[in-house]
């Protein structure tokens, strides 16, 4: 049980900072839509949006890396991977986080923190576009993901020595996943019966989990 309160810890720190930035969709779009609006209807181009969209962009992308990573959503190149049993997924989840995962993740880390710092030292600011704005707080954000990244990475190593010894992946924290959509579309159909609804859904998720290669169980509801 405290193992499983340290790993649904961390699995709700990355959770909440990956649905915190998914709020930078809206200001994204809005941007967007701003721009579209000015260039062909006012014809008053704005050159700093186009750097505004690339940090609001990049931003959402480093900041939900631990979010997807505790969904183990990232995508798998091993094919074979599904069709494994557990201990033998936990020993190569186990080996390839300590070699390419840690170095890699902590030299972000590293790397990224120093480029921040310079960054806000000289106060610098974007040269894709002329009078661009401050990019300093942007390159902040890299250190401070990789952090996050790292953190979840732990709970993952954990999961996989925690397998090893039982044979059986622990829970992780469940989210919204597109399934739950999906039945939520098919219950309020007048057209699809609760059999054929429930048969729907199954199928459905059968291949949702084939195509994903999860191969984990034990999702812990909220």
């Amino acid at each position: 049980m405290q193992a499983d309160r340290f790993l649904h810890t961390i699995d709700g720190i990355s959770t909440w900072v990956g649905k915190a930035a998914a709020w930078l969709i809206i200001l994204l779009m809005s941007a967007v839509c701003i721009e579209v609006f000015k260039r062909y209807i006012m014809n008053m181009p704005t050159a700093w949006i186009f750097d505004l969209t690339n940090m609001l962009y990049g931003s959402l992308f480093m900041l939900c890396g631990a979010y997807t990573l505790a969904q183990n959503a990232h995508v798998r190149g091993d094919f074979l991977y599904s069709s494994m049993k557990p201990r033998t997924q936990a020993a190569l989840d186990l080996v390839l986080y300590i070699v390419f995962f840690v170095p890699g993740i902590a030299a972000l880390i590293y790397a990224g923190a120093d480029y921040a710092a310079d960054s806000w030292r000289i106060n610098e600011h974007s040269n894709v576009t002329a009078n661009g704005p401050p990019i300093y707080q942007f390159k902040a954000v890299i250190p401070i993901a990789g952090a996050l990244v790292m953190l979840q990475g732990f709970a993952e190593i954990v999961r996989a020595v925690i397998c090893l010894k039982t044979g059986e992946w622990p829970s992780r924290l469940k989210d919204v996943a597109e399934m739950d959509v999906v039945g939520e579309q098919l219950a309020n159909s007048q057209y699809v019966d609760e059999e054929s609804r429930k048969i729907a859904i199954e199928k459905a998720k059968d291949i949702d989990e084939t195509a994903r290669q999860r191969g984990m169980g034990g999702d812990l509801q909220k």
